[in-house]
């Protein structure tokens, strides 16, 4: 539609400005042929013979004498163009000759004429033609052009039907349909990294809920134990008739079952603040003499072990009381299975290294990750009096991963035992 309208206005000038200057070159040589007559009469030419020299390819020359004789071409009178030439107009010339007679010079239709009509027709054939060659050539590089454009919404109609992975990779990024391509690959792989975190974020969110509505059942297992104890001893020992001794052993047996249903309870809700995220209180913390204070206490209530604490003296930032239990959970864990007799050996290892070591049966190379598991026992057939509720470990592990360390349980150095190192940020 553009080049139609260019092609046309082009034309039109065209032919404004042939015209224009036809007109122009045919009053120039009509003025020319009328200075001619002057001279020709003056040199007393006959008035047949100047129109005979006048006339010429498209031009009449006409005379009319003084005394009226008319003297011009034979034939019709001679016609001229109204609409396009009127006797003031450019092709028409009057003067009067020196001898008092009336020279009249007019264009016909002429060669000039009919070159402009022959231009004309070759302008609209040629306009015509440079229209079809262009709308040709315009729809074969439109085809080409925009194949990328068929291809990126083909593509798109095969990933509304399910078809991911496909991209367009286009081999030229410098042009617009290529940078346009790029764009629309990096768009596919936004999107699709954004379907896949869903789709993660809610395996892991239904992980989460069967992980929790399974914690609850195990931790309403594990306390339906003590607080059977507890009702049962409660029961006995309200019953009448009971002598002293075995009154005392009831309320005994009442104590212990409470201080286990405690435990599990304080075990619980360490574990709740570890997910929910635990609020430290950062200070420097000497692990050497954090370590030592630990064995200590455990000396205390297992007099029959043997417990050993050596290393180097280490100072992290941390929280003294929450790492004192990470090290007190590990120190109950190795004595309770290192048994009468055994040993336990503790050793702070430079970068902040903390390697607790026991002479017990040791962990399966299989089971070392499974232990840090909420309510994990390896020994399921073992009492919960004897192996406790199973989340000694995994509040450890939480409480080293709150400060930005890890708790592993690796290979013993000699190859006998459990061997569990504590690594926390210097």
């Amino acid at each position: 539609m553009v080049l139609a309208v260019v092609l046309l206005v082009v034309g039109l000038l065209t032919d404004v400005v042939v015209e224009a200057q036809t007109r122009t070159d045919l009053r120039n040589d009509l003025t020319a042929r009328a200075d001619a007559a002057d001279q020709l009469v003056a040199r007393g030419i006959a008035p047949a013979e100047l129109v005979r020299r006048l006339e010429g390819p498209g031009v009449r020359a006409v005379v009319v004498t003084t005394g009226g004789e008319v003297y011009g071409p034979p034939g019709p009178p001679m016609r001229f163009r109204p609409d396009r030439h009127g006797p003031d107009g450019d092709a028409v010339v009057q003067r009067t000759l020196a001898d008092g007679s009336r020279l009249t010079l007019v264009v016909t239709d002429s060669p000039v004429t009919a070159a402009q009509e022959r231009l004309r027709r070759t302008m609209l054939w040629l306009s015509v033609a440079a229209l079809v060659v262009a709308g040709v050539v315009t729809l074969f590089t439109t085809r080409v052009a925009l194949a990328p454009l068929d291809t990126m919404t083909a593509l798109a109609r095969s990933i509304t039907r399910g078809d991911r992975g496909r991209r367009l990779a286009p081999t030229r990024t410098d042009t617009e349909l290529g940078r346009t391509a790029a764009a629309f690959d990096a768009m596919l792989d936004e999107l699709e990294g954004a379907e896949r975190t869903a789709r993660a974020a809610e395996s892991a969110a239904v992980a989460s809920e069967v992980r929790t509505r399974r914690f609850v059942a195990d931790a309403a297992h594990e306390l339906r134990t003590p607080l059977a104890g507890v009702q049962a001893a409660a029961e006995a020992a309200a019953g009448p008739g009971l002598d002293p001794e075995e009154r005392d052993r009831l309320h005994l047996l009442l104590l212990r079952e409470s201080h286990r249903a405690a435990r599990l309870v304080d075990d619980l809700l360490a574990m709740a603040r570890i997910d929910a995220g635990l609020d430290l209180r950062r200070e420097a913390v000497e692990l050497l003499g954090l370590a030592r204070a630990e064995v200590e206490r455990v000396r205390l209530r297992a007099p029959d072990r043997s417990l050993e604490v050596d290393g180097e003296e280490v100072t992290v930032p941390g929280d003294a009381e929450r790492l004192g239990r990470v090290l007190a959970n590990l120190l109950d864990n190795a004595v309770r299975h290192a048994g009468a007799g055994g040993w336990v050996r503790v050793r702070v290892e430079p970068g902040a290294t903390v390697l607790v070591t026991d002479s017990g049966p040791g962990v399966p190379p299989a089971e070392r990750e499974r232990i840090f598991d909420r309510l994990v026992r390896l020994d399921e057939a073992r009492s919960a009096d004897a192996g406790g509720a199973g989340l000694g470990l995994a509040i450890a592990r939480g409480i080293a991963r709150a400060h930005g360390g890890d708790l592993r349980c690796v290979e013993p150095p000699d190859g006998t035992g459990a061997a569990f190192r504590l690594s926390l940020p210097g």
